[in-house]
């Protein structure tokens, strides 16, 4: 991809370098004189839009990635249908415990209720536990044991153990306690699930990018629609004005503007001319372009983007959350607790007294507070999180933002509202600021560039009046020529001013340069009104965002596929540590691993499909909402109102909900200590002997304990 680089950074600065011939206005598009759009041509009847894109992700990132947001949705209802099941199940069980009916006072017992209750806990362990059970065994293959296990552990030492004292063996069987240890695990993943977002549809929004047919030339000229799966290299197309292009290629015919903003970051449209590159993606402006098509499947700009956000994703996917971290470290104390209590009692009492202790500490240290305890936290986080205008996505991720060491913003769009505005207006001696202020904006009125819509809206802010304008023609290569209130007015760039021998002040107009700003010149029947510069606006909350961030201790740093000149200028506004432009996706991708180097963990915020194997990179990636599906799908938190300062509210909440995860593994964990040694029988001799009766009650008060603690989360 690195031959895109020159080609992506040579433009956007044109008319902000001396002697430099550039048109600014390349590209406007102008009412009764630029070619409409060409409307997207009817998908062939023989394929499918679904098929295309299913095709394509195969071909382009290895494998199918559709269905992805679907298996989500389909795994909250299937732990909401077990946990229904379970529940019903579970009713009869409690019935016939004897711990309840001694709890309650009451007798209920007839021939074969063991046989019932064996049945109903079969299918509770088989069905409800099944999630568990599998989720176990892939956590034994991933060798990174968790929550997962420690449930399995608790649910088949106690079902297997009850079986035997059903039929075979003298003891108190587990079934309640299997019944409600299983209910209240699928309620907490339920909640869990619910609690966030879809699953990722990263690849899926990648791939939409693309268009699904192209316009092949043949050798004779003539035009004809295929699929962009039948081109190879060395064909060539026609890209239609306002038409995406198919793939990536050079171009060998026609003059346009290209928008790259969301694949490369570039801030303004790039003039495309023969012989320089064209991605595949990128939306044509007003010309026709013929292409030569050098790439295809998986060789093409955003087949690598999307591979290098697919490896990045299989990377995150394998960390752990506290819950699970807090879970491996029960398991290994269950298993030797257990054992240890087995080999004491086999020779201190005999086999049957040893297998029910055993199987008791096994049972108790499984907590059912410790389903819940996170969950629960989570729930409330994430509908806090939402009523402060952040949509949570990856729950591991978002633990991570209280350590954040770097935070990494994107430019374009994130730090700046990735609209052009005036910033400098420099009249000529002898005109007003006004006079020309009221000349640039009615000559730019219809125009959809950029620079000219920033001209627009500072007119419109100043309540200038508009003049009436026509005769719009656009000047290749030089600007835009307009009649206004019958005097010929034209906006040009300083190369046009040089090849016109026009002089001007090239001292300010360096100096505005440098500063990144893009200039252009208002002439009025050939004579110099005055210059105009604009660079993207700062977001009013940027500045406030970053001193925050200082006080804290977090570097702030921009990565932005801009031109150097309008990234340091945004930089050196903010106060920023660090400054890294023109980098492509996969440099962004390789600065956010570098800057993680010393074990420093790095957010990254952005907006664009340019940034999203940075987000997926980072170790928590913030998506601007406005910003690309893609990127939106990438991110593991995503700001709903667009709103840098929101980065603050994420760390907030980041580290509260820290606190109250820990007071409530602290709450469900910490009985353990002591009713583990309990069950194992340590005071056995002292005449108390903790019974699974015992240890459900001691479950019961700590799992309310944890939600009442949960409801009390705040934002601090």
């Amino acid at each position: 991809m690195d031959e895109h680089k020159h080609t992506e950074h040579t433009h956007t600065d044109r008319t902000s370098e001396v002697p430099k011939p550039s048109d600014p206005h390349a590209g406007h598009e102008h009412s009764g004189h630029h070619m409409p759009p060409s409307q997207p041509p009817k998908q062939p009847a023989s394929q499918s839009h679904e098929q295309h894109e299913q095709h394509l992700v195969r071909d382009m990132s290895g494998h199918s990635a559709v269905g992805h947001a679907g298996h989500h949705e389909k795994m909250v209802e299937d732990y909401r249908k077990r946990f229904w099941v379970v529940l019903l199940l579970t009713i009869p069980i409690t019935l016939l415990s004897p711990m309840i009916m001694m709890l309650f006072g009451y007798h209920f017992e007839f021939p074969g209720a063991n046989f019932i209750v064996f049945g109903l806990s079969s299918v509770i362990f088989f069905y409800g536990g099944q999630p568990f059970l599998e989720g176990a065994w892939e956590e034994w293959q991933n060798r990174s044991l968790g929550m997962m296990m420690l449930i399995s552990l608790a649910i088949v030492s106690a079902y297997i153990y009850s079986t035997f004292t059903a039929f075979l063996i003298e003891g108190s069987d587990f079934y309640f306690e299997l019944a409600t240890l299983i209910l209240i695990m699928l309620l907490g993943h339920w909640i869990e699930m619910k609690s966030q977002m879809g699953a990722s549809r990263a690849l899926e929004e990648l791939i939409k990018l693309m268009p699904k047919v192209a316009h092949r030339l043949g050798a004779a000229g003539n035009v004809e629609e295929v699929s962009i799966e039948a081109l190879v290299p060395g064909e060539r197309i026609l890209v239609k004005p306002g038409e995406k292009i198919p793939l990536d290629g050079r171009i060998y015919e026609g003059l346009s503007t290209v928008d790259e903003s969301m694949l490369t970051g570039e801030s303004v449209p790039v003039e495309k001319q023969p012989g320089m590159q064209a991605i595949g993606g990128s939306i044509n402006g007003s010309g026709v372009l013929k292409l030569t098509v050098e790439k295809v499947g998986n060789e093409t700009y955003l087949a690598q983007v999307i591979n290098m956000v697919q490896e990045a994703q299989q990377q995150k996917s394998k960390s752990q959350g506290l819950a699970d971290k807090a879970a491996g470290w029960l398991f290994y104390i269950a298993v030797i607790a257990g054992a240890l209590t087995f080999l004491y009692w086999i020779f201190a009492a005999d086999l049957s007294f040893a297998l029910e202790r055993m199987v008791t500490v096994l049972v108790i240290a499984c907590p059912h507070a410790l389903g819940l305890a996170v969950p629960l936290v989570n729930a409330v986080s994430t509908s806090l999180a939402a009523r402060n205008g952040l949509l949570i996505r990856n729950r591991t991720q978002f633990e991570e933002a209280r350590n954040v060491d770097r935070i990494v913003f994107d430019k374009t769009g994130t730090l700046t509202e990735g609209n052009f505005g005036v910033t400098d207006i420099l009249p000529a001696t002898g005109v007003s600021e006004k006079e020309l202020l009221t000349l640039a904006y009615s000559a730019e009125s219809q125009s959809e560039h950029p620079i000219a819509k920033g001209i627009v809206r500072k007119g419109e802010a100043e309540s200038i009046d508009l003049l009436p304008a026509t005769d719009y023609q656009n000047l290749t290569g030089q600007g835009l020529q307009v009649t206004v209130n019958g005097m010929q007015v034209a906006i040009v760039s300083p190369g046009t001013m040089d090849e016109r021998g026009i002089a001007y002040d090239k001292e300010t107009f360096t100096d505005l340069a440098q500063l990144g700003k893009t200039v252009v010149f208002v002439l009025k029947e050939g004579i110099l009104q005055g210059m105009i510069a604009s660079a993207d606006i700062i977001r009013s909350s940027s500045n406030e965002v970053v001193t925050t961030l200082k006080e804290q201790g977090i570097e702030s740093i921009m990565l932005t596929g801009d031109n150097s000149r309008a990234a340091h200028y945004v930089g050196n506004q903010l106060g920023l540590a660090q400054v890294f432009a023109e980098v492509l996706p996969a440099e962004k991708s390789k600065h956010i691993t570098a800057l993680k180097a010393g074990n420093k963990k790095v957010a990254m915020v952005g907006d664009g499909v340019n940034d999203a194997p940075a987000l997926a990179e980072a170790d928590l990636g913030i998506a601007i909402g406005a910003g690309t599906d893609v990127a939106i799908e990438t991110a593991d938190v995503i700001l709903v109102d667009s709103n840098p300062k929101d980065v603050l509210t994420i760390i907030a909440l980041s580290k509260a909900t820290y606190r109250k995860m820990v007071e409530n593994l602290i709450w469900a964990v910490g009985y353990n200590v002591i009713a583990i040694p309990l069950a194992a029988g340590v005071l056995a001799n002292l005449g108390f002997l903790i019974t699974p009766a015992m240890g459900a009650a001691v479950m019961s008060i700590s799992t309310i304990i944890c939600a009442v603690n949960a409801r009390l989360l705040k934002i601090d």
